[in-house]
């Protein structure tokens, strides 16, 4: 069976952009492929160690992202659907070593992602941050995965990911490693014209980021969905004066367009042309606000009747599955590098 792979980072709340560009489309491929795929969504925590943050909140904060998962739909009845925590499968920590030792500095350091966290964390850089793409690409390989839904500002890491593959395949005369799938493969396979990334509400320019102190930049799942809407209303705009989906011209005013179609389960076309043309900015964004406090009224809701027993159990069976299949292809890898018979 392929393998579906994805997984989110708990030590920070989530936002909707990391709902509807991650939590949902990767449960979406859940609901379409779990008959004939394995599904891994694992919980990243030791990516968590990467920037500065409160380890004594870590663990609650990593139940509760199950919980999302939990709420936001996904099937954990499924036999072949698998949470787990990547800490609790210490395989993810050694094949990171071994990779680590087969990937160029020069490489490593053409990361984006690295350079743009440098700057924002200038005073707190650590190995782990500059290394962990590698980790990454040992959560990947591991099980094998073809496909791992993801926002398109990790696309290099993927690409990374399928670099090193192919590099100890090709050391090793054989195939050792699983490809994954390139970019545009990726997001053909996940329904989507190009990566999905939700925008920033007051720079649209920018992402929207669950680790940016400015609390009126996301609408975070815990938010009050009466604060929440006064954050739909206050968001930047422009001074065009006439609504059109243009992600380089209008991307504020398109960014609300893209959350009121996909937090509504709509094709983006229909939203589009319900509002194309209009000049009032303020009816887009009554519109939107009154979407984003009903989903955050419902989904928080569907989180609160989940209990941690529930999580624990799920997480019991997931390790268990991710343990016996990453132990098994560490072992492969071991061998390979002569480390064991």
């Amino acid at each position: 069976m392929k393998t579906i792979l994805t997984g989110v980072r708990a030590n920070e709340e989530p936002t909707i952009g990391n709902f509807l560009g991650a939590y949902m489309p990767m449960i979406n491929l859940a609901h379409k492929h779990a008959t004939d795929c394995n599904i891994n969504m694992f919980v990243p925590d030791l990516h968590s160690f990467t920037t500065p943050i409160d380890h004594s909140k870590l663990y609650a904060q990593v139940i509760k992202g199950i919980k999302y998962y939990m709420a936001a739909g996904l099937d954990t009845d499924n036999p072949n659907v698998h949470i787990y925590r990547q800490s609790h499968v210490p395989a993810h920590s050694e094949l990171a070593w071994i990779l680590d030792c087969f990937t160029p500095f020069g490489e490593a350091s053409r990361m984006t992602q690295f350079k743009e966290k440098s700057e924002e964390h200038h005073d707190a850089i650590t190995v782990g941050l500059f290394n962990y793409p590698i980790l990454m690409a040992a959560d990947i390989l591991l099980y094998d995965a073809e496909y791992i839904p993801l926002g398109e500002d990790q696309f290099q890491h993927l690409e990374l990911t399928r670099n090193i593959a192919m590099r100890m395949n090709n050391k090793f005369e054989t195939e050792l490693f699983t490809i994954p799938a390139p970019e545009k493969e990726q997001v053909a396979f996940m329904g989507l014209d190009k990566g999905l990334r939700i925008r920033s509400l007051t720079e649209p320019t920018k992402k929207m980021s669950k680790s940016s102190n400015n609390e009126k930049s996301k609408i975070s799942l815990n938010d009050d969905p009466a604060e929440a809407k006064k954050k739909i209303m206050s968001a930047t705009t422009d001074s065009e004066g006439v609504i059109h989906f243009d992600m380089q011209k209008q991307p504020g005013v398109s960014n609300l367009l893209m959350i009121e179609a996909l937090i509504n389960n709509k094709p983006l076309e229909e939203v589009i042309a319900q509002f194309d043309g209009q000049t009032r900015y303020g009816d887009l964004k009554k519109q939107v606000a009154e979407s984003v406090s009903n989903f955050l009224t419902s989904f928080q809701a569907k989180v609160a009747s989940i209990s941690d027993e529930d999580v624990e159990n799920v997480l019991e069976k997931g390790e268990a599955y991710a343990n016996e299949v990453a132990n098994k292809k560490l072992y492969e890898i071991q061998k390979q590098v002569g480390v064991r018979k």
